[in-house]
């Protein structure tokens, strides 16, 4: 007769169960968590954790010509710098497009083409707070930081104020002299935290238009893009210039007449038309101030209401973007070339042959692929970012400074703060040239 079976005792398994492949579940409340884990972040690094290993910085003195700047800037391929008063050896605020943006419209409104030529031969860096003030426009705030200040506090200074650049200034404990270390942005600030939070950014997958991530149209009858200023192909360069002097922007759609993006100009393609000293340009039509258009334009960078701030960051860390236009439909369908990445951002040099979409006159209501629809700047990514500036705030002693109604002023000093320790090791690779002082 056969014995009876064993209870065989078998041993556990060692075999893992493999993880779930399905996307994880998406949220308001996942969205919020990972941006009080960026703030948190930005708390625990300090301004000078961002500098990178070597870079260059580009002053002017306050009494050099505007026009040695401009060429000097041209030649380094940047859009500002920094303005340093040598005779009280103090930092007098930063020279941008923004301020040949303001000296354009003074010498078109005094001047004929011949004299506006010839003063800007002379006018310096000193009288440009002058011929604000002739033009009503409020003088820019004299900001700076120490590098050893919060990030989280830097990010909230250039957020109340506006500004898209902090200058980090150290200062002597002994002799309470300035020293520029460098000058902060915000794509630079953003790119740190892009390159920095990668798992956080993941769970950012709210769309950007729910967020109220920048500016949309809201139509009125007069004006079917208000509020985001719009121009054509045959509006003269002069008149995008006051849009961007009279609304404080950096650049302006253009459109053709089913409000399709055709192209954006910029405040820095002003620059080229006026570097060297040909104001006459600026009576040219946009399309023909774009042939004069440098050809490395990379491009205009359009994306969805739907797309998402995990795709902008991501795009971030690839790539220097400054603002994204955002655009009904499937931009790829307008003319649009797809972008390199995986993600549904696009990237195109568009013409107004390219992005012609066919259009249903029977169906008024229907989305026209391409067409505007809003703009994000990096202020608005920034600010979402960030989030309640009043209690972001650090409780230490203030270091920006009041507005003086002349770059060359000297700003008020604060407590000297601790000097600068060695540079700590940094997770941002080393800047390409020019980074610190676009």
């Amino acid at each position: 007769m056969p014995s009876p079976p064993r209870n065989v005792r078998r041993k556990a398994s060692t075999r893992r169960r493999a993880g779930s492949h399905l996307p994880p579940v998406q949220s308001q409340d996942t969205h919020d968590q990972a941006l009080q884990l960026i703030r948190a972040f930005l708390k625990s690094r300090s301004a000078y954790d961002l500098l990178p290993v070597s870079f260059r910085i580009i002053v002017f003195d306050t009494e050099l010509e505007v026009k040695k700047g401009l060429e000097c800037m041209g030649m380094n391929s940047v859009v500002s710098a920094s303005l340093w008063n040598s005779r009280t050896g103090t930092f007098a605020g930063m020279f941008t497009v923004l301020d040949v943006i303001h000296l354009i419209q003074h010498y078109y409104r005094t001047s004929n083409f011949q004299s506006a030529a010839l003063d800007a031969e002379s006018i310096r860096f000193d009288a440009l707070r002058a011929i604000e003030k002739s033009l009503n426009v409020p003088p820019p705030p004299l900001l700076s930081i120490h590098p050893m200040r919060s990030l989280l506090e830097a990010s909230t200074l250039l957020i109340k104020t506006h500004a898209r650049r902090l200058p980090l200034i150290d200062r002597d404990s002994v002799t309470s002299k300035e020293s520029l270390v460098s000058v902060l942005t915000q794509y630079r600030l953003l790119r740190f935290i892009a390159r920095n939070c990668q798992a956080q950014i993941s769970q950012l997958h709210v769309g950007l238009r729910r967020l109220k991530v920048g500016t949309y149209v809201d139509p009125r009858p007069d004006d079917p893009f208000y509020p985001i200023a719009t121009a054509r192909m045959d509006t003269t360069v002069f008149d995008v210039v006051h849009m961007f002097s009279e609304r404080g922007i950096s650049a302006v759609p253009i459109l053709d007449e089913n409000g399709v993006v055709v192209n954006l100009y910029e405040t820095v393609d002003v620059i080229s038309l006026v570097s060297d000293g040909a104001y006459q340009n600026l009576d040219l039509t946009i399309a023909s101030a774009l042939n004069k258009r440098s050809p490395d334009f990379p491009g205009v960078i359009v994306c969805t209401e739907n797309d998402s701030l995990a795709t902008l960051l991501s795009l971030l860390r690839q790539r220097r973007v400054h603002r994204l236009v955002v655009v009904e439909g499937d931009p790829s369908s307008a003319g649009l070339a797809s972008s390199p990445s995986q993600s549904s951002l696009q990237m195109a040099s568009m013409t107004a042959e390219q992005a012609q979409p066919p259009v249903d006159p029977d169906a008024p209501n229907a989305k026209v692929p391409g067409r505007l629809l809003g703009i994000i700047t990096l202020s608005d990514v920034l600010r979402h970012i960030v989030g309640d500036t009043n209690s972001a705030t650090s409780s230490s002693t203030p270091t920006t400074t009041s507005a003086p109604q002349s770059a060359v002023d000297t700003p008020t000093t604060a407590a000297p703060p601790e000097p600068l320790p060695p540079p700590p090791s940094i997770v941002e690779p080393p800047a390409e040239s020019g980074d610190v002082a676009a």
